[in-house]
């Protein structure tokens, strides 16, 4: 059969069509064009330049790769069934399978407490749910199905990945007056919306256009992965920046502080910690110090380089509900349609409930995981967990106190309980994390080998309020970065079109041999938002280390790569 794996030839004149239609992807509109945002005059802007920088970079695709393969163990009881499945959505997976099933919501149970990983790929139900369900009701019995690591891999999906074109102009005092980004995304055969680009909002450029083209193909499906489209926007516009800055004899982070998007009439923020996360950055790493001026000036065939990345990132989408009771052993019992994706939900929603009702963790008790006895919830995806759902818990909480001041504690055989669902609004100021990575690295000019010799991570994330899995997710999430950056890519035989390294040996993801240090630091605020000012955590600290690698390698060799990953073989190919 004829195939089509290239971005740009699938979009050329007698491709291959994926779709009848064709292999344009769908917009949010569900119309099939570029997804495009314009500010400004873009001809104004480069008119206004003293010199004009274009250059083309690509990322790959990144499977989720979590460390728990899918399964789903269903059965039925009468017309209802019950399935076990690793899913970070309980309340969705249900309404799915209800669906695809041809039930109501309340004839399916969703089960899971417990799961080894997700990162986006284990959203709402997938198909082996409803394969197993469909086989338990022929069969009549309980059936388990469970993939191989092999086939988790190829049957699941990955982050898109994108070739983008820049051309951003620049007056000599380093003021960005025009950003103009073409992005072509790569979506697979069958993920129909999505493939956005991030990155540029993070600029006060006064002029920008972007265009991205979500591109259909013959390779794997594409989909959420841990911040979805923003380690490869911020790869590709904070590595143009950076080679800007030393062409017109800037240091980059003063290049940044410069041009980032500030607080303005019209730009509201609920508060503005981005700034402050770079400076200690430069503290704690020793920038100036561990910074070449003049990149790949080291002598010798081993060669050191420093380099940064900053974000910013939006903090919690999406409704959750909670419910809180009391009975007359003052015992109380939350119920929160959470899962445990490896961060501790459970234990943090205790922790608020606890802090909130001013009673002991170990009184109250949790009730999770089971769409039967839990109210809805959007699921543990967008870094909502503790900000959405967590804010329920509080509200909720609150009312339960409310009773209590009210009528006292229930009587013998009663119980009181109140239920949240809150809908918080910012009154139009923009909620979001900051953060800056500070990367040296150690490159060997001889070999293409390059080694992580220091990390640093400051992050903004509103109050923390469970430090040690809270610093743990910026740690893994930064390990994922440096894996997409050194390593990881899904490589196709041009003949058939097929994969040829599915899988974690073949994709080449990092180990523990592999894995830096990462120092973490945490810049503790409370906006008066959510519970007690907590923030997004998790999908924050995958953005930045892409580009804080790929910036430290240049200030290390002095040649530029454009391409993830920064293999060996390109780091050589690049020097000669």
């Amino acid at each position: 059969l004829p195939f089509v794996i290239d971005l740009e030839e699938a979009l050329e004149a007698g491709a291959p069509k994926i779709w009848p239609e064709g292999n344009l992807g769908l917009d949010f509109r569900n119309e099939a064009r570029p997804m495009t945002r314009s500010v400004g005059d873009i001809a104004a802007g480069f008119r206004a330049a003293d010199r004009v920088f274009e250059d083309r970079y690509t990322t790959a695709f990144v499977q989720d790769a979590q460390m728990e393969p899918r399964s789903a163990l269903a059965e039925w009881h009468g017309d209802k069934v019950t399935i076990h499945t690793p899913t970070q959505g309980i309340s969705n997976c249900r309404h799915d399978n209800a669906r695809d099933l041809g039930l109501e919501d309340h004839q399916v149970q969703i089960v899971c407490k417990y799961m080894g990983g997700g990162f986006g790929d284990k959203n709402g139900s997938y198909y082996f749910d409803l394969i197993a369900a469909a086989l338990a009701k022929e069969a009549d019995a309980p059936v388990l199905l469970e993939l191989t690591r092999k086939d988790d891999w190829l049957g699941t999906h990955g982050r898109w990945h994108t070739v983008q074109d820049f051309k951003v102009g620049v007056q000599q005092d380093g003021t960005v007056t025009a950003i103009q980004q073409t992005g072509y995304s790569g979506m697979g055969p069958y993920l129909r919306r999505s493939g956005g680009i991030s990155g540029i909002e993070a600029y006060a450029c006064p002029n920008s256009e972007r265009v991205i083209y979500p591109v259909h193909t013959n390779r794997m499906v594409s989909g959420n992965f841990r911040a979805p489209s923003d380690p490869q926007g911020y790869f590709s516009i904070q590595s143009m920046m950076d080679d800007i800055a030393y062409e017109i004899g800037m240091d980059p982070v003063d290049f940044a502080k410069k041009n980032m998007l500030r607080p303005t009439e019209d730009v509201r923020f609920t508060n503005y910690m981005l700034e402050d996360c770079i400076d200690r950055g430069v503290e704690l790493f020793d920038w100036q110090s561990r910074r070449r001026v003049e990149p790949g000036s080291d002598a010798g065939p081993i060669k050191r380089g420093a380099g940064f990345s900053f974000m910013m990132f939006r903090s919690g989408v999406g409704p959750s509900s909670a419910i809180v009771r009391v009975d007359s052993q003052e015992q109380y019992t939350l119920f929160v349609g959470v899962t445990d994706i490896g961060p501790g939900a459970k234990t943090t929603m205790a922790l608020i409930a606890a802090e909130e009702l001013g009673v002991p963790l170990s009184e109250v008790e949790v009730v999770w995981g089971d769409t039967d006895r839990c109210p809805y919830s959007v699921g543990e995806s967008g870094s909502r967990t503790t900000t959405q759902t967590g804010y329920a818990v509080v509200q909720a909480a609150k009312d339960l106190k409310a009773q209590i001041a009210e009528s006292g504690m229930p009587r013998r055989g009663e119980v009181l309980i109140a239920s949240a669902t809150p809908t918080p609004s910012t009154q139009g100021a923009r909620r979001m994390c900051f953060g800056a990575h500070f990367v040296e690295v150690e490159a060997n000019v001889q070999s293409g080998h390059v080694r992580i010799t220091k990390y640093v991570a400051v992050h903004e994330s509103g109050r923390i309020l469970n430090p040690l899995p809270a610093r743990d997710q910026i740690r893994g999430a930064a390990l994922q970065g440096v894996g997409q950056a050194l390593h990881e890519d899904l490589l196709y035989d041009p003949r058939n079109g097929h994969p040829l390294n599915a899988g974690y040996y073949g994709a080449r993801h990092l180990t523990h041999l592999d894995a830096p240090e990462i120092e973490v630091e945490f810049i503790e605020t409370d906006d008066g938002f959510g519970p007690y000012g907590a923030k997004t955590v998790g999908e924050a600290g995958i953005i930045l280390g892409p580009a804080a690698v790929a910036n430290a390698i240049y200030n290390a060799i002095g040649v530029r790569m454009k391409d993830l990953p920064i293999t060996r073989q390109r780091i050589l190919e690049a020097l000669s």
